[in-house]
């Protein structure tokens, strides 16, 4: 029996569609920029950074504990800023699933670990509402990756059979979770690669 086509796309955003939203590089520049202990503010970080993308810690509440525990010569806001400013397009990966969505006709869901206010400038700033269905980020529904329930959720949705999808992800381990239900994952690695093993799957671009 022939293999069903593709009928939705599950991606990541950090990494895929954006930078990431608050990586460990990010941090090391706030450190630097703000003049901060950056061993001391990765350690509180660590100890409290998967509440915040799990939503259940706001992310006034995640800085207070990681920057603002002691007085600082800034702001909460001046230092807000700096961390949304990190984020940045990938433009190619972001035009490709435009293209794939319309052409192929697909569902598109945003599987992703992130805060909730981290989540919601970045929608915003790059327009992913604009081709994304769905938003299911750790955020909005408690569960992060690699949580099977995150995926399972997703499929809940989008209301499509596992061997239906393509979750593209840039971390071999969520990858794994994926295909372990049924999903068909690639490892995003570039721009080029992923497109390429997309049009193996029957998921040809323009051009």
């Amino acid at each position: 029996m022939a293999a069903k086509p593709i009928a939705a796309l599950f991606l990541d955003i950090g990494g895929v569609l954006l930078t990431n939203g608050w990586d460990h590089q990010m941090r090391e520049r706030a450190a630097e920029e703000f003049e901060l202990d950056h061993q001391e503010m990765n350690e509180r970080h660590h100890l409290t950074f998967d509440t915040y993308e799990e939503g259940k810690l706001s992310l006034y509440d995640y800085l207070s504990r990681v920057v603002f525990y002691r007085e600082r010569p800034f702001s909460l806001e001046e230092f807000k800023a700096f961390m949304f400013a990190q984020s940045k397009p990938y433009q190619e990966m972001i035009d490709l699933v435009r293209d794939l969505k319309v052409r192929h006709g697909l569902k598109v869901a945003a599987v992703s670990n992130e805060g909730r206010e981290l989540t919601i400038y970045r929608i915003g700033k790059f327009q992913l509402g604009g081709f994304v269905d769905f938003f299911i980020s750790s955020c909005f529904v408690h569960y992060r990756k690699p949580d099977e329930d995150i995926y399972r959720i997703a499929l809940d949705i989008a209301q499509v059979p596992p061997e239906q999808v393509v979750y593209i992800e840039d971390r071999m381990m969520f990858v794994e979770v994926a295909e372990g239900l049924g999903i068909r994952g690639i490892q995003h690695t570039g721009y080029k690669a992923t497109r390429a093993a997309l049009a193996g799957l029957g998921l040809s671009a323009q051009g």
